[in-house]
């Protein structure tokens, strides 16, 4: 796809955070220029692996506002601000915008189960006519966590209400026929289809897609960008192969405290695996087995991610 705002390798990226707990903002934005700088092409924050869900909107806000403070630019970020409550997805949505961002992505409202499709039409349609313009509205497709899945029924009938607005997917359900069926019936109007998913990244983009959001790309978006850049022959084909098998190592522990222990042994830096409760740190066990799965990936040693720890400090 051609023009997407966030078309390309985007990370769903780690929030760091000091021993108590406090987002560490210095961390968190020597970790995002990192990105920016090894192939990625954007920045998901404040999504699931984020731990947006374990922050009140206050700190959602700082967040935001501290990276932005610290450089990283508004335009490239694109942050979580789907919550529950319509009133706080839309004061959070609004503040992004007026921080600079160009697009949110919304997980739908996930506290009570087994909501209709009009049910979800008319939070999403409000949400839309409060926030007023200016941003672009992204869905978060992830049913496995938010046991709200978005039907395409429903896509449809928000992108024929508010053409323009409704502007891409996350689809983190793992589910490539899902992607495929978003992109044959969407793409063509514009519609920006991301994967969740490492592993499909070269497929999704060969097939009209707009590129991917994922967790692993904190720390294989070096392997990403050459995807991105080259998206066939043997170069892209090695690349994809290293996505697949650092996406699998990433995900044979706990995903987020996973990756936070990749990072930690790749800069040196413990203070990459405090993290909120309820998450809790790897055992040295799970620990030993994270790091063994990424180095037989053959992932290491990750270019240039030492200066992390020596420039948050």
């Amino acid at each position: 796809m051609k023009d997407a705002l966030y078309g390309g390798i985007n990370a769903a990226v780690l929030t760091a955070m000091t021993p108590d707990f406090t987002p560490d903002l210095d961390r968190m934005a020597a970790h995002a220029r990192w990105l920016l700088a090894n192939g990625c092409n954007g920045l998901g924050i404040l999504g699931t692996t984020g731990e947006a869900n374990s922050f009140s909107a206050t700190e959602r806000k700082a967040i935001l506002e501290g990276l932005v403070a610290r450089g990283i630019p508004a335009a490239k970020m694109m942050p979580g601000t789907g919550v529950s409550s319509m009133t706080e997805t839309v004061e959070l949505t609004q503040h992004a915008r007026a921080q600079g961002c160009r697009g949110v992505l919304l997980l739908p409202p996930f506290y009570y189960k087994g909501p209709s499709d009009d049910g979800l039409f008319a939070y999403f349609s409000e949400v839309a006519k409060r926030v007023g313009g200016g941003i672009a509205l992204y869905l978060y497709h992830f049913p496995q966590q938010s046991a709200v899945p978005f039907s395409l029924d429903l896509i449809g009938r928000l992108l024929d209400a508010f053409p323009g607005v409704f502007k891409g997917v996350k689809d983190s359900s793992g589910d490539y026929a899902n992607m495929k069926a978003m992109v044959d019936r969407f793409a063509s109007r514009g519609f920006e289809v991301y994967s969740g998913s490492d592993e499909f990244v070269q497929r999704i983009l060969a097939d009209g897609g707009a590129g991917c959001i994922t967790a692993a790309s904190n720390a294989n978006c070096p392997w990403g960008g050459i995807v991105y850049a080259k998206r066939t022959g043997p170069e892209a084909d090695a690349a994809q192969a290293m996505l697949t098998a650092t996406r699998k190592a990433a995900t044979a522990v706990p995903l987020i405290p996973g990756l936070r222990e990749i990072i930690a042994r790749s800069t040196g830096d413990d203070a990459w695996r405090v993290i909120r409760p309820p998450h809790r740190p790897l055992d040295a066990a799970q620990a030993e087995k994270a790091w063994k799965a990424w180095s037989d990936a053959g992932a290491l040693p990750l270019p240039g991610m030492p200066a992390i720890k020596a420039a948050a400090e």
